[in-house]
């Protein structure tokens, strides 16, 4: 056996004209001669008989298995010894640039694979596999016949599952529904063919759904072990022996086959490429010559095993695992219709354009120091709500400073009325204040005031555009939740709201504005419950791990709540979370809604370690954004480390990484199970379409925090 690497992609030229002229009992002509195989009609003719009578015995892959026994034990001691005795399909270089290619590229995933660790042996669990793996290779193969070839039009292939007693090809929903489950062996992308069962010339990939793949690999390497390779061996080799007695000799590469591996968790891709005519056909001996064909004159390539599934069954489409089975089918494809439209080269050299255009639509511009040495975020929106703001225009005045300190008494006018708040500490951090306070008609009550920067300033710096989020902003989106009839304990709620009642005399013009003193016009939130910051928390030592499970169920609540309302926080970070120290419970708080979206025109906050990876890459949010960004809150405030960004593509990278290595849920799961079945799902779901299933993480969540007094945890206040 030639142990090298060999171009994926060799072409050659159709000899159906050939086969025809062949079948006739002529000669193929000088032309057909040059582009195709060479073959007499004698020759070909009894070949082909040969053929199908070797198909016909070769039926048992466990004895060809162990005719290749020797070389088996060959390729696991120099596996042993760190060798490299096969090749792999593709270099790492290949899939970061089909990786590149497939952006924006959508797969979809109907079935999910149930996983072997929490699923029962039963029959409903396998059919269940065997669905999922007929739907990735339709999702795989749907598309990137989309992407590459010809968006738009049908797709010319369909995928069936093989039984192995009589080796025809039944959908697996049909051969589950008439007791054909048992059988099952194999799934297989087809050409679209009239023939009822498909025939096995048709194939263009086979994928074996065996247990445990990954845990069986073989050394470091993790290369599948040698009995699923042995079968993947013998599958391949079918395929080849049938496409060269095939009547359809409509591959242009009909001597490559590829064959994937799969289990609950892990695949690999083996491929297969050799010239069958060199295959002694001894029927009476067909496993001996199988074996020597494959030891003598084959090339085998076999990939690492990696992930394709997460836990909770869901395929994760950018993992190394998943891009090998999608490049491989991507080479079957083009084995059937040529070369793309579009090529690999083509899209993914479109890489930095696209990101170029990300970075335009979410509004980053240069990050230059400003008046004060401070460097600061641009924002050049068409927005309403934002005004655009040059760097160069920037000039930060100095400014009367309201003096607010504990003691102090601030009167809120709010239609019409006046009310009275006393200051009782002073909050937040250097970049903006907000106050706990008292109403001075409940004093026992404590409540968040904050107070915003004064209306007048055309252009108003960026630490008071956080205020305009605080105060403004915030004003308006509690206002929604108001009249939306939303109620719950992990939301806050709006208690009063208006413009500040200065000291002195008011001279503002009777047409409306404000007067001229410094404070006039300036607007007060007051909301309520108080509660410390989970920020707070961790730097005093007080979140746990029971305290994140708590944490993880009330802003999901708070999360499911709004998002019923048709309204998306934007902007969880550990300063957004407060624990309520009032009650039993203590229940945490989400809070900070001032940049949440209400229409498609807003846009979130742009915080590059506790943002979403959709919002940092399409500067909107998906259904499943405030939970990613609540696994990163999690995640940091159980210890995990992260680094420090300075750029959004550096904040994506990470994300990237931690996401395709299981840091992130290695992490969480340290802490709880249900932790970090809670992150593989929301990696499952992130940038996807689909909505958030909240009740169902709400019920584990409840079922595994310890309650005391055996209280209910009410999930919607």
């Amino acid at each position: 056996m030639r142990l090298c690497f060999f171009p994926m992609m060799q072409h050659f030229s159709r000899i159906q004209k050939i086969n025809k002229s062949i079948r006739a009992g002529g000669s193929p002509d000088r032309e057909s001669l040059a582009s195709g195989t060479k073959r007499s009609s004698v020759s070909s003719g009894g070949r082909s008989r040969s053929c199908k009578d070797f198909l016909r015995k070769f039926l048992d892959s466990g004895i060809l298995t162990e005719k290749l026994e020797d070389w088996f034990l060959e390729i696991s001691e120099d596996a042993a010894c760190k060798k490299t005795v096969l090749d792999i399909p593709f270099e790492l270089t290949e899939l970061q640039k089909f990786d590149y290619a497939l952006e924006g590229v959508s797969f979809q995933q109907l079935i999910r694979m149930p996983n072997a660790i929490y699923a029962s042996t039963s029959d409903a669990a396998e059919a269940a596999a065997y669905l999922a793996v007929e739907d990735f290779l339709h999702a795989s193969a749907k598309g990137l016949w989309d992407a590459f070839w010809s968006h738009g039009e049908p797709m010319p292939f369909s995928v069936a599952c093989l039984h192995g007693s009589n080796l025809k090809f039944y959908p697996a929903e049909k051969a589950i529904a008439s007791g054909k489950l048992g059988g099952l062996c194999a799934t297989a992308l087809m050409m679209n063919a009239r023939h009822s069962h498909g025939k096995w010339d048709h194939i263009l990939e086979l994928a074996l759904l065996r247990p445990n793949i990954g845990g069986l690999s073989v050394g470091s390497n993790q290369q599948p072990s040698l009995p699923v390779l042995g079968e993947a061996l013998f599958f391949a080799l079918r395929i080849l022996l049938s496409r060269s007695i095939s009547r359809y000799s409509v591959l242009q590469n009909y001597n490559t086959v590829f064959i994937l591996l799969v289990d609950s968790q892990y695949g690999g891709v083996v491929k297969v490429e050799g010239d069958v005519n060199k295959l002694d056909l001894d029927v009476s001996n067909v496993y001996k010559c199988a074996a020597e064909w494959i030891q003598k004159h084959s090339h085998v390539a076999v990939s690492p095993i990696d992930r394709i599934w997460n836990k909770l069954g869901n395929a994760n489409w950018g993992d190394i695992g998943a891009l090998q089975s999608l490049l491989a089918t991507f080479h079957c494809i083009a084995q059937f219709s040529g070369m793309p439209k579009h090529s690999i080269d083509d899209l993914a050299s479109d890489h930095s354009s696209r990101l170029q255009t990300r970075r335009t639509e979410r509004q980053f511009g240069d990050a230059r120091v400003n008046g004060n040495g401070v460097f600061r975020f641009q924002q050049r929106s068409a927005s309403p709500e934002i005004v655009e703001v040059q760097d160069e225009a920037v000039k930060v005045k100095a400014k009367e400073v309201m003096k607010l300190e504990a003691g102090s008494v601030l009167w809120l006018e709010d239609s019409n009325w006046q009310k009275g708040f006393q200051i009782n500490e002073v909050l937040g951090d250097e970049e903006f204040s907000f106050y706990s306070a008292t109403s001075m008609e409940e004093l026992g009550k404590p409540l968040f005031l904050y107070v915003g920067s004064h209306p007048s300033q055309l252009e108003p710096a960026w630490e008071d555009m956080n205020l305009w989020y605080q105060v403004q902003r915030q004003t308006k989106i509690l206002t929604v939740m108001k009249q939306r009839g939303l109620s719950s304990k992990y939301l806050p709620q709006l208690v009063a709201s208006g413009r500040i009642i200065h000291p002195g005399q008011c001279l503002r013009p009777s047409s409306g504005g404000n007067c001229d003193h410094p404070w006039c016009g300036t607007p007060i939130l007051v909301t309520s419950p108080v509660g410390k910051s989970v920020a707070n928390m961790i730097r005093d030592g007080q979140f746990g791990p029971d305290e994140a499970l708590r944490c993880c169920h009330d802003c999901l609540s708070a999360l499911s709540a709004a998002a019923a309302a048709g309204i998306r926080h934007g902007d969880i970070c550990p300063e957004n979370v407060i624990r309520v120290s009032s009650g039993v419970r203590h229940p945490y708080v989400l809070i900070g809604w001032g940049h949440a979206v209400l229409e498609e025109r807003d846009r979130p906050a742009m915080n590059l370690l506790f943002s979403s990876t959709y919002a940092l890459q399409e500067g909107k949010l998906c259904s499943a954004s405030d939970a990613e960004s609540l696994v990163y809150l999690l995640y940091f405030s159980l210890g995990g480390v992260m680094p420090e960004l300075d750029s959004v593509e550096g904040a994506l990278q990470w994300r990237e990484n931690s996401w395709s290595r299981r840091l992130i849920q290695q992490k969480l799961g340290d802490i709880s199970a249900v932790l970090k079945a809670f992150a593989d799902y929301v990696d499952s779901l992130c940038g996807t379409p689909y909505p958030m299933d909240f009740e169902i993480w709400l019920r584990r969540l409840k079922r595994n925090i310890n309650e005391d007094h055996g209280k209910e945890i009410d999930t919607m206040g």
